[in-house]
Parts: structure tokens; C-alpha cells; sequence
């Protein structure tokens, strides 16, 4: 096993609490009517658009005209995006700075974001300015898990994906690193971080 130099992190689920939940739960008031919208209006792979590059104007007016009945639900989730927002996960963004105050590794991170609202938060938490790199797939118009948004991460980061862990909570974006010869962490929860020290140690 190669000597582990780089970390990379994805943000959301990792780092920060995000959920649209957090949003809908507000304007909806009942929780089946909630998911409901989640699962066949604002779906998360509508979402995904936005984070691979789609402008939320665009994707707002799409489903506008498809759904025109939940017009204020679906304008929303762009004008009160950072609703979805709850803050930070402290005990991962714990493992960072303790990570970062080791001067052991290189720290990065790799997220699906769209480039309209990550600077929302980029500027809200100061724990973002301890990544020396921070690759935006909305900025870059590539979006995990696809291979070409790693190899990426590689080229801009210049490191090998052999001698780094990336650390996301989904599982078809762990898949994806793997397959391009990242050590990785499937992140589910703060047990997880044990599993990142066992291979650090």
C-alpha cells in the first residue's frame, strides 16, 4: 500500500449538514406532501443539473413550466437555497483542522456544487479556507462520478490518486475513485473518521 500524502474531501454530507428537507419542511408543513415534491418536482437529479453547470434560472424555469402549480415551492429552492443549509457537521470538520494542524498531508477538496451557490458558503465558514484547493464541479462543468472530473482533481491538484483517500458519502462517487486507484472512505457517519485514522496510522 502506498504511503498516503493527500486527502481529499467532499463537502456536503462530509462537511457541511446539507439537506433541501431543511427548506421544504418550512413551506410544506406535512412531510408526505414534502417528499413527494422531493421525489417527483425538485428531484435530486434536477439538483444534479445545477451542480454540473446548469444555471438555477434554467432549471427553475424548466420545472416551472412542467409544474406550474408549485411555482413558489420550486422558485424556493434557488431564492431561499441557503435554507438548505443547517451548517457544519463538527466532529468531520474536527478531523480537518486536526488533519491541517498535523502539516502531515496535502488537503483538498472535490464537490458537486453549483458555482451560483457554493459562494454562499465558501465565505460563511472558515474551515474553507484550510483546503490549499478546492475543485467546484458547477465550475468546471463536470460532475462526479463521472472519471474526467478525478482525473481533474489529479492534473490541477498534481497528485497521485494512489497516494490519496477521498472521503464522500456516496457510494457510486467512492466507486468511481476507486476505480481510478484512490484509497477511499465511504462516508456514513462520525465512525467513519475511525476509518480514516486506521489509514493514516
Amino acid at each position: 500500500m502506498h504511503k498516503i500524502k493527500n486527502i481529499i474531501f467532499d463537502l456536503g454530507g462530509v462537511l457541511m449538514d446539507w439537506n433541501p428537507k431543511y427548506l421544504y419542511s418550512k413551506i410544506f408543513h406535512n412531510e408526505e406532501k414534502m417528499n413527494w415534491f422531493l421525489d417527483h418536482v425538485c428531484t435530486a437529479e434536477w439538483n444534479t443539473q445545477q451542480d454540473a453547470g446548469r444555471s438555477f434560472e434554467e432549471g427553475t424555469k424548466l420545472l416551472i413550466s412542467q409544474y406550474p402549480e408549485y411555482k413558489e415551492a420550486i422558485t424556493a429552492y434557488d431564492f431561499r437555497w441557503e435554507e438548505t443549509i443547517r451548517g457544519t457537521l463538527p466532529e468531520a470538520v474536527n478531523m480537518l483542522e486536526n488533519l491541517v494542524a498535523k502539516k502531515k498531508y496535502r488537503i483538498f477538496a472535490l464537490t458537486n456544487w453549483s458555482q451560483e451557490k457554493f459562494p454562499l458558503v465558501r465565505h460563511k465558514y472558515t474551515f474553507f479556507q484550510l483546503f490549499e484547493d478546492i475543485l467546484v464541479s458547477g465550475e468546471e462543468k463536470l460532475i462526479k462520478p463521472d472519471p474526467e472530473i478525478y482525473q481533474l482533481a489529479l492534473q490541477r491538484f498534481g497528485i497521485k490518486a494512489e497516494e490519496s483517500i477521498f472521503i464522500d458519502d456516496s457510494k457510486k462517487n467512492v466507486i468511481a475513485a476507486e476505480q481510478l486507484g484512490f484509497q477511499v472512505i465511504h462516508y456514513l457517519g462520525t465512525d467513519d473518521l475511525k476509518k480514516l485514522n486506521h489509514l493514516l496510522d
